[in-house]
């Protein structure tokens, strides 16, 4: 049988400082008037050229690989990469200027003005950009500085502010409808805007959007009004702006583990027939912006979650090349299930496999949950991944398909670093899509399971865990009778792969 097959990935990541006021944990702050923690908070903020040289950024957009990250040394905030570039194989690290910029692209509805100053100064930078170069934004955007003062005063927008200075200001978008305020616009077309970087990065990538048939949006905010809150929808917001003109679309909400549930349907959609290509995205989470904020400054370290991440890929039909999503392989945390961890990794990992005849170490890695630990241990939540590897390999044991001596070692060869903002959905699995994708691609493994988790009762309706994995693996060719011979599309990888190998040469002999 036939497959769905993962075409590509893309992921992004814009540096906000300036929005991590709006973050939960400092408007909580702000309600509790903690001004020592507030006040001391901008003090641990780095500057653009760190975001860009971190280890774990780089690795995120995919200029060096999780194996390769494993190999510097921690703390990974004082070992910066020299050299370090903003554009990555997967996608680019933005500056807070453009991705305004961007934001007021992706305003239809004229809520967000600019001064006269910053849109000169954005269509500059726009018109560099390999990406944003079509994009002018014109004087009816325009407002005073003096003006967009008054609408932030009397709380009728929220500011956009740069080092300081006012250069833009997001108004609200109904005047007694809290779901409308300043605030949740702000943080929905900060999704939006994160969401088109993330799929014009495909573009980038040789994919051809207007094939799209359907688009998934799977973030964590909610986009509508006081009769529908979380109607949407983001989806079709974003394919409208970077060319799927072909497409119709919907959100898909499930907390973290949202990515997952989205594979999982955009697979069942192509291999059903309904939908030859299907674009998955997320755009980024303004609340989780400095959520470790006070743990991270009391023990002096950088504010490390300080940029708003996005991610894109697009399930296609089988192409004979690319790596399948294994459709019969499916793991999922049912209601039966209960919270125990090791009733939760039973039902996402060693069920789903022994379903299909295979074992745990039959994986070649495990994408769980892929939060940096340099940003979870300073608060007190251990290492995520390295956690849960850990849960897998014992459950290894269990089952007898592992000596307990090899526990630690399973770890090392199965797992990977963690190397994700703590932005809810994004680290949630996905992020090994891309390099997962090229080490299949290269040879390098057969095989990754992608497990999503989330924590449902955090909306107050149920005390139930959620989760959903699959697994991605090496393509062995499409049904007998087709006429498809993969030639066409493995010339295409190697000259790829022949250019990023390059590259990484050049770079090396730089330094």
């Amino acid at each position: 049988m036939d497959y769905p097959v993962i075409k590509g990935a893309s992921y992004v990541l814009a540096h906000t400082p300036d929005f991590i006021p709006f973050g939960s944990t400092q408007v909580f702050a702000r309600k509790s008037n903690d001004q020592e923690y507030l006040s001391s908070l901008k003090k641990h903020q780095r500057p653009f050229e760190d975001v860009v040289a971190y280890p774990a950024n780089q690795c995120f957009i995919g200029n060096i690989t999780p194996e390769a990250l494993e190999g510097i040394t921690a703390p990974w905030y004082e070992n910066q990469i020299d050299g370090a570039e903003r554009q990555g194989r997967f996608g680019e690290i933005m500056p807070q200027d453009e991705f305004f910029a961007l934001i007021k692209h992706s305003d239809v509805f004229d809520l967000v003005k600019l001064t006269p100053e910053f849109i000169e100064r954005a269509n500059q930078r726009l018109s560099t950009h390999p990406l944003l170069s079509h994009i002018v934004l014109d004087d009816k955007c325009a407002m005073s500085a003096t003006d967009m003062h008054a609408l932030v005063e009397e709380h009728i927008a929220e500011p956009l502010t740069i080092d300081g200075e006012l250069i833009g200001c997001v108004k609200r978008a109904h005047d007694e409808d809290e779901n409308l305020s300043a605030h949740i616009i702000l943080e929905n077309l900060s999704v939006k805007a994160s969401g088109v970087l993330a799929a014009l990065h495909l573009k980038k990538q040789g994919m051809d959007l207007s094939q799209v048939d359907y688009i998934i949006e799977c973030s964590e905010e909610a986009c509508g009004d006081i009769n529908q809150r979380g109607g949407g929808n983001f989806a079709k917001a974003i394919g409208e702006l970077v060319g799927c003109t072909g497409a119709t679309g919907s959100d898909l909400r499930g907390f973290c583990a949202a990515p997952a549930h989205a594979l999982i349907h955009a697979a069942a959609l192509v291999k059903g027939g309904v939908f030859k290509n299907v674009m998955v995205v997320a755009g980024g989470a303004v609340a989780k912006l400095a959520m470790n904020g006070r743990d991270h400054v009391k023990k002096g370290l950088p504010v490390l979650e300080d940029a708003l991440a996005g991610f894109a890929t697009i399930i296609s039909e089988n192409d004979g090349v690319s790596p399948i999503l294994n459709t019969d392989i499916i793991g999922r945390h049912t209601i039966g299930t209960g919270s125990a961890p090791q009733a939760v990794m039973t039902s996402l990992i060693s069920a789903p496999l022994k379903r299909a005849g295979r074992t745990i170490p039959d994986v070649d890695k495990f994408s769980t949950e892929m939060q940096n630990a340099e940003i979870t241990k300073p608060a007190g939540a251990g290492n995520v991944p390295e956690a849960n590897y850990k849960m897998i390999a014992a459950l290894a044991v269990k089952e007898g398909q592992l000596d307990r001596s090899e526990l630690m070692n399973f770890v090392g060869k199965h797992g990977i670093p963690g190397y994700a903002l703590t932005q809810g959905h994004i680290p949630s699995g996905v992020p090994y899509l891309g390099h997962g994708r090229d080490a299949i691609m290269n040879g390098e493994i057969n095989s990754f399971m992608l497990v999503g988790k989330g924590s449902l009762f955090l909306g107050r309706m149920t005390n139930q865990f959620d989760g959903i994995s699959t697994l991605i693996e090496k393509n062995t060719g499409i049904s007998a009778g087709s006429s498809f011979d993969g030639g066409e599309a493995r010339k295409l990888v190697a000259e790829a792969m022949k250019d990023v190998a390059e590259r990484l040469l050049e770079k090396a002999g730089e330094q």
